[in-house]
């Protein structure tokens, strides 16, 4: 399964988990985890929101390359869009396989 990770420099990274997870949350199905972890279902991928002290890791997955991309830009687009305000940034990395 192709994934990739995210790793957003915040110090808002709790609200922001919540924040995405919230919004999103009307379209896919969210699961609340312990620590303020938050995993989003999508079609065909999911994405895990973990907030740590000093930036959220975003870890996404998918069936193939072309649902993780999908996964990857409605993750990302919408927490840059939030934190606009704080100049936020997300870069995925693909892990290897």
């Amino acid at each position: 399964m192709p994934s990739s990770t995210a790793f957003v420099a915040t110090e808002s990274a709790e609200r922001y988990a919540k924040q995405l997870a919230s919004h999103l949350g009307r379209k896919l199905e969210v699961e609340e985890l312990p620590d303020g972890v938050r995993r989003l279902a999508f079609a065909k991928g999911t994405a895990v929101l973990t907030p740590e002290p000093e930036r959220l890791v975003m870890r996404a997955e998918a069936e193939d390359a072309e649902s993780l991309a999908v996964v990857e830009d409605v993750v990302g687009r919408h927490l840059e869009r939030f934190g606009q305000r704080n100049e936020l940034v997300v870069t995925w990395q693909r892990d290897d396989a």
